[in-house]
């Protein structure tokens, strides 16, 4: 396809509530959408999943910006015509970036499965018409309001809870949810809040029957992670530490987890998190879709990646109510613990023009 155009636009987003993590709180969420269009007038959208500030990555919401309209899309304007299969071959040569990178490659596939009258689902292998939905609970400012956000949800029907953990929010937090909730399933998130030393206190999370701890350690710790699975029981699943398919198996070979958490936007896209998923198939090591407080535009198409065969853990996709008043499309609603898959052509929605023109707050287009 010959890309005409892009479109960039920078939007914040009310959060329901507040969500915090060791990396800090958030009161609504701001992102890069991004809208492309080719020569025979097929649009395309993504969104980059990157923070307002370099907390949970070194990508920011600014500095991707300057990026995608300073390096990325001159590189693709360079072609004549691009398929998404090229994207990551030609945007190489930029070191880093894997959120940036993955908004343009799911935007342009976007278009392109669109022209094609394809759904994402189908292309990326999806068996599964609708998906579990497990939803991650932030760090709370008291226990009784964990236990009332907590409850809120099991009462409507999520089939897995996520803790956020960090020293002196852990042990205490989690055995109660635990003693109250005693069968549901049940799992932790500490982005890389622990350090190796902390294996005997993580190891006391072991009697709560917890799915999984979630990148313990530093993102850069393989071997602390490898060393960590030695001291608990728990089984360990890493997130941040797996930035590719390369990353995943150096992973595996050091034993270092046994579920990996699979997010299009930190391993650089939604081709790169099939293959990653492929080789823990493979293995036979589960995998589940992560979040990143996504619209209804990320949402959609994590919904078709989290309906491959090898995902058999519930992921971050919760419905849009979750984490926001009024999502960018149609909401995404639960139904008895499941999303269903969007079946339309691409990533199957289409954003609300006028409700995304209130929370824009710059947009350009770049042209060829």
């Amino acid at each position: 396809m010959k890309i005409q155009e892009f479109e960039l636009r920078t939007i914040e987003l009310p959060l329901v509530r507040p969500f915090r993590t060791s990396f800090g709180t958030q009161t609504s969420r701001e992102l890069i959408v991004v809208k492309v269009t080719d020569e025979s007038g097929n649009i395309g959208w993504a969104e980059d999943v990157a923070m307002s500030e370099p907390l949970y990555s070194p990508e920011y919401v600014a500095g991707n910006l300057d990026l995608i309209k300073r390096f990325l899309i001159p590189a693709l304007f360079s072609r004549s015509e691009v398929r998404a299969e090229d994207i990551a071959g030609l945007l190489a040569p930029y070191l880093g970036a894997p959120m940036a990178k993955a908004a343009l490659e799911t935007a342009i596939l976007d278009a392109q499965l669109r022209s094609e009258k394809r759904s994402l689902g189908s292309y990326l292998g999806a068996t599964k018409s609708k998906v579990e939905c497990g939803v991650s609970v932030g760090i709370a400012p008291t226990i009784d309001q964990l236990l009332e956000e907590v409850s809120s949800y099991v009462d409507a029907g999520y089939r897995r809870i996520k803790l956020k953990i960090e020293p002196g929010w852990d042990i205490e937090p989690v055995r109660i949810v635990r003693e109250t909730w005693p069968s549901i399933p049940l799992q932790v998130d500490a982005n890389q809040a622990y350090a190796r030393e902390d294996g005997d206190h993580l190891a006391k999370l072991d009697p709560f029957n917890l799915l999984l701890i979630e990148q313990p350690l530093d993102e850069h710790d393989i071997l602390g992670h490898a060393g960590l699975a030695r001291k608990v029981r728990t089984p360990i699943c890493l997130d941040e530490s797996i930035v590719s398919l390369r990353a995943a198996q150096d992973a595996l070979a050091l034993e270092a987890t046994t579920i990996i958490n699979i997010k299009p936007g930190r391993v650089g896209g939604y081709l790169e998190s099939v293959r990653i998923h492929d080789l823990c198939v493979e293995r036979e090591i589960p995998v589940w879709c992560g979040g990143m407080l996504e619209t209804g535009i990320g949402r959609a198409a994590n919904l078709a990646l989290a309906a491959l065969p090898g995902f058999t853990l519930p992921g971050d996709t919760s419905a849009s109510s979750r984490y926001f008043k009024e999502d960018v499309t149609n909401p995404f609603v639960m139904n008895d613990g499941y999303l269903d898959v969007p079946q339309g052509f691409g990533i199957g929605v289409d954003p609300h023009l006028e409700f995304l023109d209130e929370i824009t707050t710059s947009k350009e287009i770049v042209s060829r």
